[in-house]
């Protein structure tokens, strides 16, 4: 039967929408036109505003077609095993986080992603590193975690960048009061920097499929985090990294930023400063 010319064009139209719902922008202000190879989504971690409107950004992406893996901070890289049985008997998020039982997080800030990955079956990745892990990192450094291909893949056997070392300290020493003393520093550096490290490889190894990680700003900052070991190496993937920050970013630490309101907690310095 011949379809009328506006028929046509109402089809032609529905196509188009078809075609393109896979690339919708997440939020407004959001200038993606297309899903990244790999996509950063930072928090601060008890701030329950960055964990909504981080949530509703992935959520409207994976609402459009995007069927990402995500990798979480929150399960370490040597449970994967325990994390994938989980997620093929778990109906719910609960369930997920009874199995893996990890006590060091609110995971009510995260039920409503992996909910997401239950309801949507998105691969959840296990990307950090255990405490035992990092403490020998501390010990032994940066390169005792890895294999000899991934030693010489990052060039660990040289001295790390100076740049990321000197803003690693930085926030270290700030995020202890700055009471450390000198000799710990170095230690806890190579603790962050092998985290970062392991997360750009559980992220490239998730390829062809797309990756969201979620994990704390500073570990998607552009400056040193997980995007600079990202680019380490080839081949080159398409990264957008994103802060949820409670103070304004300082341009190019990340690809963009939202500021939410700023969580009122006690000062954690408080009981370490001299009183007067």
């Amino acid at each position: 039967m011949k379809r009328s010319l506006p028929a046509l064009l109402l089809v032609a139209a529905a196509i188009a929408g078809c075609a393109g719902s896979k690339n919708k922008p997440p939020a407004p202000g959001e200038s993606v036109a297309a899903n990244p190879q790999v996509l950063l989504l930072g928090e601060v971690h008890d701030n329950p505003d960055g964990h909504k409107l981080r949530y509703q950004q992935l959520f409207r992406r994976v609402e459009a077609g995007w069927r990402p893996a995500i990798a979480m901070e929150q399960f370490d890289r040597e449970n994967q095993a325990l994390l994938n049985k989980a997620q093929k008997d778990c109906r719910d998020a609960q369930c997920v986080i009874l199995v893996m039982a990890g006590p060091r997080w609110d995971w009510d800030q995260y039920r409503p992603i992996i909910d997401l990955a239950l309801r949507y079956d998105l691969p959840l990745v296990a990307a950090n590193l255990s405490r035992a892990d990092a403490s020998r990192v501390v010990r032994d450094g940066v390169a005792s975690s890895f294999d000899e291909k991934t030693v010489a893949e990052y060039r660990l056997k040289e001295a790390l960048p100076a740049d990321i070392v000197k803003a690693q300290e930085k926030e270290i020493m700030a995020g202890h009061c700055n009471m450390l003393s000198d000799m710990m520093v170095p230690g806890m550096v190579h603790a962050q920097v092998a985290r970062d490290i392991w997360m750009a490889k559980l992220l490239r190894a998730q390829q062809p499929r797309d990756v969201v990680l979620i994990a704390g700003n500073g570990h998607v900052r552009k400056d040193y985090g997980v995007p600079r070991w990202l680019n380490a190496v080839e081949p080159k993937l398409t990264v957008r990294s994103i802060g949820y920050v409670e103070d304004a970013a300082a341009p190019g630490l990340y690809d963009a930023s939202y500021t939410v309101p700023k969580k009122q907690r006690p000062d954690p310095c408080a009981s370490l400063k001299p009183k007067s």
